[in-house]
């Protein structure tokens, strides 16, 4: 693991794995302290330098909510210090990190590839009245994690009742979930805070792949459609019998995605 300074003293974390040609810089989504992307990585670091963000969203040691725009100023950082031509991948929540790393500085980015980014294009995803996170949060203040993360997974991304339920029997279970639960929420809020980006992302001059598995909730593929119907270097690639753990189950498929936009962008 290696330790940077972002732009407003926050240390960084983030591991670094592999050499080669580029860096590809990999923000996870919600729920990752830092392990979810171990498979992906050792993969990708077959072939490539690999740094893989501790995000500080997910931080218990920092503790405190942070904004979509300090996580990307982290994303920044480390894309300065790879030394090397930089694809980023993002998935969900922290695909919209990675989405305004690139607003932030393209010249920064080689390519990008975003796996259903957990972006607002229409209503928020806690709501109009943000209900979503006052039940959540009521949930976590009575020492029920589980239910509030099972009112995330049903209520704002979409999921089926017995998924939810699923997930939310998973987070009061396993303590490194039930921690990081209050941080899901945080992170929700702050993906609410930072509205409707279309605009922005249509400017955009980096080759970016959006990616997404066919088995995904459809308000994953309804926000993928919006930002791939403004992007103008924006290839849209829909993985057959997946859906939006891909990353974690089929791991090898979506790090060839990754490794063929890497290839392409640096030669």
């Amino acid at each position: 693991m290696i330790t940077l300074t972002s732009a407003d003293g926050t240390d960084i974390r983030a591991y670094d794995e592999g050499h080669g040609p580029a860096a590809i810089l990999i923000v996870g989504p919600g729920l990752d302290d830092g392990t979810r992307t171990r498979r992906l990585g050792a993969i990708l670091a077959e072939r490539f330098r690999v740094l893989r963000l501790h995000r500080r969203q997910y931080r218990l040691d920092l503790d405190v909510p942070c904004s979509v725009a300090q996580e990307a100023a982290d994303v920044l950082a480390l894309a300065r210090h790879a030394g090397l031509p930089v694809v980023v991948y993002g998935h969900s929540s922290g695909g919209v990190v990675a989405l305004e790393a690139m607003a932030a500085s393209p010249s920064s980015f080689a390519g990008a590839v975003i796996f259903e980014p957990a972006a607002v294009v229409t209503t928020p995803w806690a709501g109009a009245d943000g209900q979503v996170i006052t039940r959540a949060r009521a949930a976590i203040a009575a020492g029920k994690p589980g239910k509030a993360l099972a009112v995330f997974t049903r209520e704002a991304t979409g999921y089926p009742e017995w998924q939810a339920w699923t997930a939310g029997m998973i987070a009061a279970l396993v303590p490194r979930y039930r921690r990081l639960v209050p941080c899901q929420i945080n992170d929700l809020q702050a993906m609410d805070e930072l509205g409707n980006r279309l605009e922005t992302y249509a400017r955009f001059p980096v080759p970016t792949v959006l990616l997404a598995g066919d088995r995904s909730p459809p308000r994953n593929t309804a926000v993928l459609n919006a930002i791939n119907d403004v992007m103008p270097h924006a290839e849209r690639v829909i993985m057959p019998n997946r859906d939006h753990s891909a990353d974690m189950k089929h791991p090898r498929e979506v790090a060839q995605i990754i490794d063929t936009l890497a290839t392409k962008v640096i030669t």
